[in-house]
């Protein structure tokens, strides 16, 4: 018998003591043991909750209780998290979390603790929610050198672009639209900033390359930005506009890091991904680009993915199967000004012919109102970024600029 405790009891906690009570025949077909929650970690009132007798409010009680072998967190963010998911760590524990905040900013911290102490800590659902990306990453494409990583991976934001691309919705439409179904916070911010997207591309980073990336590292660029007009010419142009979350390899060994909007071919397989739903692709020499594709968040889809940690441990009982990747370092994630990329350009229709020869081989996307719009020629952003800074120089107002895929 595995005895196990979970930290927080809210969607995802309480999801993870369902999955285990609805499926333990499955856990039993796949580990040969049953698995007890023994305790349920929360400060709110649980009084109604049928798993009520399992409540304590002292971490300290799950700490030093030997039976617990695994602890679950689903606290969310880094404070009590951290300082809970550490003692355990500590405490010969093996811990299994879904928390991308603190996986991102100190996981590597976490998982050295990890290593030293022969446990594990795991944390396939902090990407994906229910798609399982991390292990078939560090597994079943180990063998691989990783070109590129990038995916859809907020559902939030891909539901939004998708109302605009679809149904020419504003964004301020879309969001509120994606409130009321639940699918946003009340205060989106994390979402439409690309702050969560941030967070978990921070993460297949550190895994895909083997260096640890703040998310501090990475440029981050949010969808407050993207219009109607720019949805219009994207499908009048046979593209679609996706907030990506990317990870280049350069020749040199350093990696380009990155969220922002992109406009897409729509013959490209991850601009079909619509909705709430997420996906990945990994870009490897041998593999070429595969994608991964599912429900990114959700109850039940991320406590399948927190579950499947649970059994992988279980499975290998005295084995530290951890994923661990190298300290970083500051000149790790370069320049986006050295990245080589074409642009969706949008300026007023009386500027076109101003535009065109700064940009001389750049592609007309046509008129769309009041505004012109151009896919520039593959260069170096910074020559971009020049070229764009002379014509506004001279009065030519930029109404967009979004990077290509």
């Amino acid at each position: 018998m595995i005895k196990i405790a979970i930290l927080g009891f809210g969607n995802i906690g309480s999801g993870v003591a369902q999955a285990i009570e609805l499926n333990q025949d499955k856990i039993v077909q796949a580990t040969g043991e049953k698995i007890e929650l023994k305790y349920i970690v929360d400060i709110a009132d649980l009084s109604a909750s049928p798993y009520c007798d399992r409540v304590v409010r002292d971490f300290a009680v799950v700490e030093q209780d030997p039976e617990i072998s695994i602890v679950v967190e689903t606290i969310g963010g880094q404070r009590v998290a951290y300082d809970y998911t550490r003692r355990a760590l500590l405490a010969g524990k093996n811990v299994v979390t879904s928390n991308k905040e603190l996986v991102s900013e100190k996981g590597y911290e976490l998982q050295q603790i990890a290593k030293e102490k022969g446990v594990n800590y795991l944390f396939e659902a902090a990407v994906g929610g229910g798609i399982p990306i991390l292990r078939p990453l560090t597994q079943c494409l180990a063998i691989n050198h990783i070109r590129e990583i990038y995916g859809i991976l907020n559902g939030t934001t891909n539901y939004i672009l998708t109302r605009m691309f679809g149904e020419n919705a504003g964004f301020e439409e879309a969001l509120r639209e994606a409130q009321a179904l639940g699918y946003a916070e009340a205060n989106p911010q994390a979402d439409i900033d690309g702050i969560d997207a941030c967070r978990k591309i921070a993460i297949l980073a550190d895994l895909a390359f083997g260096v640890n990336v703040s998310p501090a590292q990475i440029y981050t660029e949010g969808i407050r930005r993207i219009t109607v007009a720019d949805t219009e010419f994207a499908r009048q142009n046979g593209y679609v506009v996706k907030l990506l979350g990317r990870a280049v390899k350069r020749a040199d060994g350093k990696i380009y890091a990155l969220v922002a909007p992109h406009l897409i071919e729509k013959t490209r397989p991850i601009a079909a991904v619509s909705g709430v739903f997420n996906g990945i692709c990994v870009n490897g020499d041998l593999v070429g680009e595969t994608m991964f594709y599912g429900s990114g968040a959700g109850k039940l889809p991320t406590a399948s993915a927190v579950t499947g940690d649970i059994l992988d441990i279980v499975r290998r009982q005295g084995t530290c199967c951890t994923a661990s990747w190298s300290e970083g370092r500051a000149d790790y994630v370069a320049d986006l000004d050295e990245m080589n990329l074409a642009y969706f350009i949008r300026v007023h229709a009386q500027d076109a012919v101003r535009f065109q020869k700064a940009f001389p081989d750049a592609q007309p996307f046509g008129i769309c109102g009041d505004s012109a719009g151009f896919l520039t020629e593959v260069l170096p952003t910074v020559q971009v970024n020049s070229r764009l800074e002379a014509l506004s120089s001279k009065g030519v107002e930029i109404l967009s600029k979004i990077r290509k895929l």
